[in-house]
This record gives C-alpha cells, sequence and structure tokens, in this order.
C-alpha cells in the first residue's frame, strides 16, 4: 500500500523529467495544515543550484504537475515553496484501504537486514540503576520497531560479568561475607562486601595485592574462584530479570565479556599478525596515525602484564556478532562517554576488513529536578527497580482515584501499564541526545505529551465500544463530511509515513509525537462529532474512524514497548 508521501513524490519526481529537471530537495507534511497537508522545497535548492528565480521554477513545476484525484492543484506559496493538498475522496479511499490491512499501512521493508542491538548491558555485581533506563528503553524501542518493518533481529545484553572488580568481590566474599545478609537481599550484600573491600585495598597495599591475586586466580579458572563467580553472576541475573520482567523487555542472548574470554589471545595474535596491533614498552597497541581524529589516541588491546580489557572483547563481539551471528548491522546503543572507544573499535574492525555496518547510538542524560545526574540524596545511582516500584505506587493512586470499584488484582495490573509505560514515554519522547529532567508529576499526568494521556484516550475508545455494545461495524465507505474528522483520517494515514522514519535516525520520539498529535486530533474530533447518536451511515463510519484510532495508537505505543489498558 503506498502512502500519500510516496504517491506525491512519485508525481513530483514524473513533473521534474517532464520540465528537464533533476530531483532535489525533499517532500514533507507540511508545517502549517493552512497551507496544505505536504509540501517541497525542491524549486528552492535547484533555484540555488541553477542561479534560477525559485518561485518561476516552482511555477513550471505545477504547471506539468498531474494531481488526478489524489490532492488539488498545487500551489506555489513564499519564495518558492509547492503545497499540495489532499482531496476529502482521496483520504476516505486510503484511510478505509489502512482500516482493511492489519499492518495499518506500514509496509515491509524490500532491504532486510540481519541486525544485533547491543543495549541494556548492566554490570554483575552492582543493581541496575537509573542510568540503564536510556540504553534499556531505546534499544528495545529500535528492536520492535526493525522488526515489525521485517527486519530480522538479535537483542544482545553484553553483561559486564568480568573484569577488575572480580578480585575485590571474590576477596571480600572471603573475608567479609554476611550469609545471612545475602540470603536476605544478595545484591546489597555483594555490593557491601565490594565497597567495603575497595576502601580497605585504597588504604592497605596488602589488601590491594591479595585482590590482585584473586583475580589472577579467577582468570586462571581456579575452582574456588569460578563457584563463587557464578553464585554473584547467578544472584546479579536474577535482580536483572526482575527489572526486565517489569519492563517487559527480552533478550535473544545474554552474551556477557566472560563469554568472549577464552577468545582474547587470538583477537590479539590475528592483529599482531595483520600489522594492525604493534608492541609498545611492553603493551600491544593499535595506532591510528593515518587518522586525524584518533592520530593522537592510540588504544590498548594487552596490557604490559598480559591482562586484557574491553577493547579486546569488543574486538572479539565483532568477531563473534558477524561471523557466527552473521549479523551484517551491529547497534550499539550505549551512553555518549564511550563515543571516543567505539570509534577506535570501529576503525579496527574497517581496518580488519568487516563490512558490517556498525553504529553506535548515543543519548543524552537523565536529570534530577536540579539539573544534575540523578541520584539519590547521599549521592548514590537510584537502583532501576526502586525506579519502577515508585512508578507503579504513584499509578495506583491514579487507579483509585477514577476507577474504585476495579478489583485489587485489576487495579495491580493497571498501575504497572500506566507507571511503567509512563517512565518509558518520559524517555522515548524526548530527542534521544537531549538530557531531560525526571518528574514524577509530569509523566504521570494525564494531559499533555505522557503515556498516560495517550492510554486515556484509548480507553475511551474502547469505553465508546462498550456503550455502543458492539465491536467495529463493517463499512465500505468512511464519510467524512466534518474538518475534524477529515484531519483525524489524515493523520491516521501518516502512521505508515512515520514508522520508517523512525529508523533514519534512531528516533522514536518522531513516533511517540505522531502518537501524541494523534491522540489530540482524535479529542477534537469526539468533542465536535457525536459518534453513537449520529444517524447511519454516519454512526457507522465514525465508530470505524474510533477503531482505527484505537487499533494505532495500540500498535504505536506497542512499538515503543508500551501496553494500553482497557480501563483506567
Amino acid at each position: 500500500m503506498e502512502t500519500f508521501q510516496a504517491i506525491l513524490a512519485k508525481k513530483l519526481s514524473d513533473a521534474l523529467a517532464q520540465a528537464r529537471l533533476p530531483i532535489a530537495g525533499e517532500l514533507t507534511p507540511a508545517t502549517d495544515p493552512r497551507f496544505g497537508d505536504y509540501q517541497t522545497n525542491a524549486a528552492l535548492v535547484l533555484g540555488k543550484q541553477r542561479d534560477e528565480k525559485p518561485r518561476v521554477l516552482a511555477e513550471q513545476i505545477v504547471a506539468l504537475f498531474n494531481a488526478g484525484d489524489v490532492c488539488e492543484p498545487p500551489v506555489v506559496a513564499g519564495a518558492g515553496f509547492i503545497n499540495f493538498a489532499l482531496c476529502p475522496g482521496a483520504v476516505a479511499e486510503k484511510t478505509m484501504e489502512v482500516l482493511r490491512d492489519e499492518r495499518l499501512g506500514v509496509a515491509e521493508t524490500k532491504s532486510a537486514r540481519h541486525i544485533v542491538i547491543d543495549f541494556g548491558s548492566p554490570n554483575v555485581a552492582k543493581p541496575m540503576h537509573v542510568g540503564h533506563v536510556r540504553s534499556t528503553v531505546l534499544g528495545d524501542a529500535l528492536a520492535r520497531i526493525a522488526e515489525f518493518l521485517g527486519h530480522e533481529v538479535i537483542r544482545d545484553n553484553h553483561i559486564g560479568d568480568w573484569g577488575t572488580q572480580f578480585g575485590m568481590v571474590i576477596y571480600g566474599w572471603k573475608n567479609l561475607l554476611d550469609r545471612q545478609a545475602l540470603q536476605r537481599n544478595p545484591l546489597a550484600e555483594i555490593v557491601r562486601i565490594y565497597k567495603e573491600t575497595n576502601e580497605r585495598a585504597t588504604s592497605d597495599p596488602q589488601v590491594r595485592e591479595a585482590c590482585r591475586q584473586e583475580l589472577v586466580r579467577l582468570q586462571a579458572g581456579d575452582k574456588e574462584s569460578i563457584d563463587i563467580w557464578n553464585e554473584c553472576v547467578a544472584f546479579s541475573m536474577q535482580d536483572f530479570e526482575h527489572v526486565y520482567k517489569l519492563l517487559d523487555i527480552h533478550y535473544d542472548i545474554q552474551c556477557g565479556e566472560s563469554f568472549y574470554h577464552d577468545r582474547l589471545p587470538a583477537v590479539v595474535e590475528r592483529l599482531l599478525k595483520s600489522g594492525i596491533a604493534e608492541t609498545s614498552e611492553g603493551a600491544i597497541v593499535v595506532f591510528f596515525r593515518d587518522n586525524p581524529e584518533l592520530a593522537d589516541k592510540p588504544l590498548i588491546i594487552r596490557k604490559r602484564d598480559g591482562g586484557f580489557n574491553y577493547a579486546t572483547t569488543d574486538l572479539a563481539t565483532v568477531d563473534y556478532r558477524v561471523n557466527d551471528l552473521k549479523a551484517d548491522v551491529i547497534w550499539y546503543v550505549v551512553g555518549a562517554p564511550q563515543t571516543l572507544h567505539f570509534k577506535q573499535i570501529f576503525e579496527i574492525a574497517r581496518r580488519e576488513g568487516y563490512t558490517a555496518d556498525l553504529r553506535h547510538i548515543v543519548f543524552g542524560s537523565i536529570l534530577g529536578e536540579d539539573r544534575k545526574l540523578m541520584k539519590t540524596r547521599s549521592g548514590e545511582n537510584i537502583p532501576l527497580r526502586d525506579l519502577l516500584e515508585e512508578a507503579c505506587k504513584r499509578a495506583r493512586k491514579i487507579v483509585d482515584e477514577k476507577n474504585p470499584h476495579l478489583s485489587d488484582y485489576e487495579k495491580i495490573d493497571i498501575a504497572q501499564t500506566i507507571g511503567i509505560g509512563a517512565v518509558k514515554y518520559a524517555d522515548l519522547s524526548q530527542y534521544r541526545m537531549t538530557d531531560y529532567i525526571f518528574s514524577w508529576e509530569k509523566m504521570l499526568s494525564l494531559h499533555g505529551n505522557t503515556a498516560p494521556y495517550l492510554q486515556n484516550a484509548y480507553v475511551r475508545i474502547r469505553s465508546i465500544f462498550r456503550k455502543a455494545g458492539e465491536s467495529s461495524p463493517k463499512v465500505e465507505k468512511l464519510i467524512l463530511g466534518d474538518s475534524a474528522e477529515i484531519n483525524l483520517a489524515k493523520r491516521l494515514c501518516q502512521f505508515a509515513e512515520i514508522v520508517p522514519q523512525v529508523l533514519n535516525d534512531f528516533r522514536p520520539n518522531i513516533l511517540a509525537n505522531y502518537l501524541f498529535e494523534l491522540a489530540n486530533s482524535f479529542h477534537t474530533f469526539y468533542e465536535a462529532c457525536p459518534v453513537l447518536k449520529s444517524d447511519e451511515p454516519t454512526r457507522s463510519s465514525r465508530l470505524s474512524l474510533c477503531d482505527l484510532t484505537g487499533r494505532v495508537l495500540q500498535r504505536g505505543l506497542e512499538l515503543l514497548g508500551i501496553k494500553v489498558p482497557e480501563r483506567m
């Protein structure tokens, strides 16, 4: 099914060809609906390229444009913009196509890719904290959208389960562990022994050396060390799984850093053999002498003492994902502080001849009301589990006020849907590079650009059908008379244009903002156009518009990883 944008773009390119002009500029939804539904800056771009007056070029293009029954004859505006207004008949017909389509007009891609998405990536022996929100919900939304568009997706949780901190954890386990505390709250006890060991190691060289020895034993495969490590990993994974269950997020594979440990010597050997790496002051290093951006930023892949690091692991990971998982695209949804690291890793992968498309998808930070990184009063990171449970608790108050007669079980379920949805949407509705202030009041509001507002629009639609006592009626054609219903129908047709755009620059906020505008258009329609009290065939036509709006809201939110309740 072709979108209006695609149909008009084709007609525009035909007009340009007839005018012997090259394809130029873009055809986009109009910024101001008073001037039409779509616009193009083609004449402005061509005017600049050819040193000709854009308005004259625009008029030539418009004269050759075959509008057919899709839109009114296009109009030249301002310095040379061309505006297109859709015909109500074409809108009714296209909306009918969308109504009949299970995919709501969204076409599957013709060039499906095999994508590995690396997101989340918490560290073992620490609880997940508020800083994990962005990578986790952004990665999940991109995975859902890519899958919906027909790409093959593998979600990979690259867990930090290997490294220097384990020397301290194992030392603390052997010397400081409180078994009863471990049973009560495993992760809190592991964090406590790690912190206490760290403090001792800072002031006592003997403890520091003992921790180093514990790490050496672990890396050499000592049975007692491996057993303690396995217990720590298992406790952490239990805690992570609880959070992922709350967030309704799943992974296809969870290959921690330990998974790659045996592959690291081969990585170093390979890079030495190919001349990409060299020995420098006892360490194995990759220099980027011919890359101006990285020329003074060499990367160590084996330390002087023979130890490996994150860089070595990440190079082994690229190899595994390309050769074993057969990925032709790898997306790393990882914070901005890792930008240099990934530039170095991607450059080495390129030198090695890997042709997969490697992307680092960066994002901003979540700030507290004081505009600083969100922490507890004592300066600690806020555990993610606590944050999500608080969201559900606050949402429960909203449910109690709005629907006190619901059963306790229903209230818990609805509160979780609203609370978790609010946290996710607060993040996904922002451009990913923007830092944003975390505000309970704002994110749980039933007004404004929030998940509860969108969920409430869906609930309102479901209540219309409960009152009608019927499901969506079968209609042969839609009757669009009122401007509010025409605008709603146009908005519904845009869903198929918006969803593929999200992956262009990894921006789920485009979809979130579209859904907010759709909910606004629905509320305007609901106020202006009686549904159940209308006579036939208008009543059935309007019920069909309501049904389609509900389906688009539900599917759109689902692509962002957000559920909708039937009641609130």
